[in-house]
């Protein structure tokens, strides 16, 4: 495992320090500095352009596509210095971090044409159309139709799980083309305009009033013919490209969002007095430690995607697994140290951001204020089922990493 960074990254270090500097708003991550509504609105318009201006967007792309051309470790140290600033490094992170590298990897010219330079200023923003309702972890048995009408696909079917997709301009979706063929053939990747008759989203409401999540309804939606990224009924081998370049490059800074929240929960337990409860403090040292443990799996990560030993997807199904448990227990934990204050709503009613004053923070319900950890219990649930099960999850460890034998399908 690596822990030192090369001299010469550390100088982009500090260049990209510098940039930040001089482009967030004064007093940015200082104690007490928060923005309102409207503040915060403004805050994202003029940061979109200003990520833009300043190449950072997919800054690891082609120079010739509007990148830097950044290495690996480069990628790694930008995303860090955004992380540690605690401010967005995307302007769309469907568009930057998964369709668009595929685009770049599978698409033909014209698709680059088309779709690159609405990815890059952040103009065209995408949502992802692979789960259905009866395809989640088991996604090759997805349902939706494209049938070719001249130089259209007419789409029949159901997402679900559609983050984004009520903002969405267009869909990257999984549609079976070739009904006839097996399993993991006959499907098809395409580029979906999502404003059109034939869509609708329907948003899928939390408890605590966020509505991240949605199911999206295609009937006789329509979509170019030349849509089609990587060739019909290749959308299997285009789609596992996609859910690759899904581990991006987070993997040091990941356990960060952990560690904050962490911090604010032993306050929480100080203030009450519950860190004098020796079951407490154990609790809480527990889960220091899980966090510490993602840290070090990170550069794990890390040093083996940078010496090239193969090792990632083991990892990423450990990693994923660790810390996707590890919250629900955290979270588990801060609810207990509120006691019956957890129990009743916390929350600012004016249903402002739940995130701590920063930019694209989840936002609260007006008839549902929950507080900042309470939204992070109720999201926490979710966490060991989007991404991949915890099921599933351990099927991975035990059969690709354990050597175990496969699970006993079914009989009939």
């Amino acid at each position: 495992m690596d822990l030192a960074y090369p001299p010469e990254a550390e100088e982009l270090r500090a260049e990209i320090r510098r940039w930040l500097e001089t482009n967030l708003p004064k007093g940015w991550g200082a104690p007490g500095f928060s923005m309102d509504v409207e503040q915060r609105r403004r805050f994202d318009q003029e940061w979109t352009k200003k990520l833009f201006s300043g190449g950072w967007i997919c800054a690891s792309w082609p120079t010739e596509y509007g990148g830097k051309g950044l290495s690996l470790l480069e990628q790694v140290i930008l995303t860090e210095e955004f992380a540690r600033a605690g401010v967005p490094l995307r302007a769309d992170f469907f568009g930057d971090t998964l369709v668009g590298p595929t685009i770049l990897q599978w698409g033909t010219e014209e698709q680059k044409r088309i779709f690159i330079p609405g990815i890059l200023d952040g103009s065209t923003l995408w949502c992802q159309g692979f789960s259905e309702p009866d395809a989640g972890s088991d996604l090759a048995s997805l349902e939706t139709r494209a049938v070719l009408d001249g130089d259209e696909w007419v789409i029949n079917g159901q997402k679900v799980w559609t983050t984004q997709a009520h903002y969405a301009d267009y869909m990257f979706l999984l549609a079976r083309t070739d009904p006839g063929a097996e399993k993991h053939a006959g499907i098809s990747y395409l580029l979906v305009p999502m404003r059109q008759p034939g869509v609708e989203v329907r948003p899928i409401a939390q408890i605590d009033g966020s509505a991240e999540f949605n199911e999206v309804f295609f009937t006789d939606a329509r979509c170019p013919k030349d849509n089609v990224l990587g060739g019909v009924n290749n959308g299997w081998k285009v789609a596992m490209t996609t859910l690759g370049f899904e581990r991006g490059t987070s993997a040091t800074t990941g356990y960060r969002r952990f560690a904050a929240e962490l911090d604010k929960i032993i306050v929480e337990a100080k203030g009450r007095g519950r860190d004098q409860d020796p079951l407490v403090r154990q609790r809480l040292a527990t889960a220091w430690s899980e966090v510490k443990l993602m840290q070090i799996n990170g550069l794990r990560t890390l040093t083996d995607a940078l010496h090239g030993t193969h090792h990632a997807a083991k990892l990423a199904a450990c990693n994923k697994m660790h810390w996707s448990e590890t919250h629900r227990r955290t979270m588990e934990l801060a609810i207990d140290i509120l006691g019956m204050d957890g129990q009743v709503l916390r929350g600012d009613p004016s249903g402002v951001e739940l995130s701590g004053g920063r930019a694209n923070a989840r936002r609260g319900r007006a008839d549902y204020p929950v507080d900042e950890l309470q939204a992070s219990f109720f999201f926490s649930r979710s966490e060991t089922i989007w991404g991949g099960t915890a099921e599933i999850q351990r099927n991975i460890v035990g059969e690709r990493v354990l050597g175990l034998p496969k699970e006993p399908k079914p009989a009939g």
